[in-house]
């Protein structure tokens, strides 16, 4: 997952707005003036942007003896007037509104001077809820599919762009065979997938991936995409946990509908393939991500009409939610011993999609006496075994079911661990089914085998992994929550952001979120908010031990809006207003 911002000291300077109109210093609103585009743009990046980057920041210096980078810009607009606009982040907005304009193919552009000096939390809420999902909601229908195929993660060696679809989704199967059959230029080939995907199967795809159908919806008789939020303007898949957190945006935005569309997405996965995966990609069909379908799911549900069909959309999500439960969470390859699940992955070798992993492969070519290509060749054919490197790939690709690619908390260990973030939000879970159960389906809930699920049944589900985790986790002397190494027999000392997930699923006491927050948080917490893990667990960096993104100085979203959460779940308001504060 690529993160909304990353850890550092960012500085942004305001200089006070100021509009000169013809002579007269003008404040505040003053409508809008005609300009052309071209020359406008031409001069004010000559003027303000010395660096060269096609931006205007801080980093443009004043260039002396000049007005080249003094912030203070004057234009003429199409109708004679002189404006002078002052101050970095105004222009940066003028410049803004001008390559827009370009963008558009547009010689001439009324600017708005109440866009000019939008306030900066305004500018870019309003760009959110008016570009940016547009800009980042994908489909995978005859107009979508050109960009996906243009992706270098759909080339394949054949020259081919396969699309896969499910055995038991027969309607996808014709609505893609179809739009290949119209557009034989694309090379699309549509293949069916078996009804046992193994990881075997996954890694004999190598070198002809593809990617994976969502959802279809028919309306009037015809089928069409079911529409998907990706994390970033170069993806084009639907990614797991990501998912979450653009749920919480779109609802925010009243883009409800899109919410929406995002858990049909997720439960077509649940259904269909097993698990919400990785991401809508071939080789993801081996792993899961953290799992927050309740939490989504609920967070729609929540902003839904209460309609007997809101109410089946509803029971349909929970019977998904129930089934990667039991099939993928509480499943024999992520049950462990404890009692408690870990993160796992049932594909083979190095994961095709993170890389070459070069340095790795050196190592193990070296203790054989081998060249690098003849050792790699042989290890992918079989031919070599390793059950060392074997376990270092499974490790790998386990990191990358939890999210957190890559941190040193994980690498070369993360299937030996329990850890307090996939454990917590399992626990977040069995409360969200054991509470919807109780309020929306009167204490009892039918699933598609027959079998009946209770409040009870989820309370005690719930009640029991607390037991565990205050058993394995929870670490009374340092006060706080730490993964446990179910192999070794030991809690590990790396302490990370995820300590903290056991207040947004409401699973520490009291007593224990009191202790946590005064123990954990202030070895957390810097000047941008909460960072990935401290410093000293993260351990020294060196030209062989790089830095990793989840770890120290690194912050990320997503932990970030968990710990305000989890802080006002236990009444901590004050402290999540600063961490708030902190990141914005």
């Amino acid at each position: 997952m690529e993160p909304f911002w990353r850890y550092a000291c960012i500085r942004v300077f305001f200089c006070a707005a100021v509009l000169t109109v013809s002579g007269s210093r003008l404040f505040g609103q003053t409508g809008s003036f005609p300009v052309t585009v071209a020359p406008t743009l031409d001069s004010l990046l000559y003027q303000e942007d010395t660096d060269g980057d096609d931006k205007i920041t801080i980093e443009d210096r004043h260039i002396p003896r000049t007005n080249r980078g003094d912030k203070q810009f004057w234009f003429s607009t199409r109708d004679n007037r002189r404006i002078e606009i002052v101050g970095t982040y105004y222009l940066s907005n003028l410049l803004q509104e001008l390559s827009l304009a370009r963008n558009a193919r547009r010689d001439t552009v009324a600017l708005n001077s109440s866009r000019i000096f939008e306030q900066p939390s305004d500018r870019l809420s309003r760009q959110i809820r008016e570009q940016f999902w547009n800009g980042l909601t994908r489909r995978l229908d005859e107009e979508g599919l050109p960009k996906i195929f243009a992706d270098s993660k759909a080339a394949s060696l054949d020259g081919r762009h396969y699309v896969f679809v499910p055995p038991s989704d027969q309607l996808a199967f014709h609505y893609y065979s179809d739009i290949a059959s119209r557009h034989p230029d694309w090379k699309m080939e549509v293949v069916q997938l078996p009804n046992a995907v193994t990881g075997e199967y996954v890694r004999n795809l190598d070198g002809y991936h593809g990617i994976l159908s969502l959802g279809l919806r028919r309306t009037n008789g015809k089928a069409s995409a079911i529409p998907f939020v990706v994390p970033g303007g170069r993806f084009n898949e639907m990614y797991g946990w990501d998912s979450y957190f653009i749920v919480l945006g779109l609802l925010q935005d009243g883009r409800i509908d899109l919410a929406r569309s995002m858990v049909d997405n997720a439960l077509y996965e649940i259904t269909h393939y097993g698990a919400i995966l990785n991401a809508n990609r071939t080789y993801y069909l081996t792993r899961s991500q953290p799992p927050f379908f309740t939490s989504m799911l609920l967070a729609v549900y929540r902003r839904l009409p209460k309609t007997v069909a809101n109410k089946e959309w509803l029971r349909a999500g929970l019977q998904g939610a129930i089934l990667e439960y039991r099939n993928i969470w509480m499943g024999p390859d992520r049950l462990t011993k404890t009692g408690l699940s870990r993160y796992y992955d049932t594909g083979y070798g190095a994961p095709p999609e993170a890389g070459s992993f070069d340095d790795v492969f050196l190592l193990y070519a070296e203790k054989a006496g081998m060249s690098l290509e003849e050792f790699k060749e042989g290890y992918r054919a079989g031919k070599i075994q390793s059950p060392e490197l074997d376990k270092y790939f499974k490790d790998d690709r386990a990191m990358r079911e939890s999210g957190h690619d890559t941190s040193y908390r994980l690498i070369g260990r993360c299937t030996d661990l329990v850890t307090v973030d996939l454990n917590s939000l399992l626990y977040k879970i069995e409360r969200d089914i054991a509470r919807t159960i109780a309020g929306d389906f009167g204490g009892k809930f039918s699933m598609p085998d027959g079998q009946t699920e209770t409040t009870s049944d989820w309370n005690r589900r719930a009640e029991k992994r607390r037991d565990l985790v205050n058993s394995y986790l929870w670490d009374e002397q340092r006060g706080m929550y730490l993964d446990y190494d179910y192999a070794q027999s030991v809690r590990t000392h790396y302490v990370s952001a995820t300590i903290l997930y056991p207040l947004w699923a409401g699973l520490a006491s009291p007593q224990q979120a009191d202790t946590l927050i005064q123990k954990a948080l202030p070895l957390l917490e810097a000047a941008g908010g909460i960072v990935g893990s401290t410093e000293e667990s993260r351990g020294p960096v060196t030209e062989s031990r790089p830095l990793r993104q989840w770890d120290y100085p690194f912050g990320w979203s997503p932990h970030q809006m968990l710990v305000w959460q989890g802080l006002m779940n236990y009444g901590y308001t004050d402290a999540a207003h600063r961490l708030i504060y902190r990141w914005l």
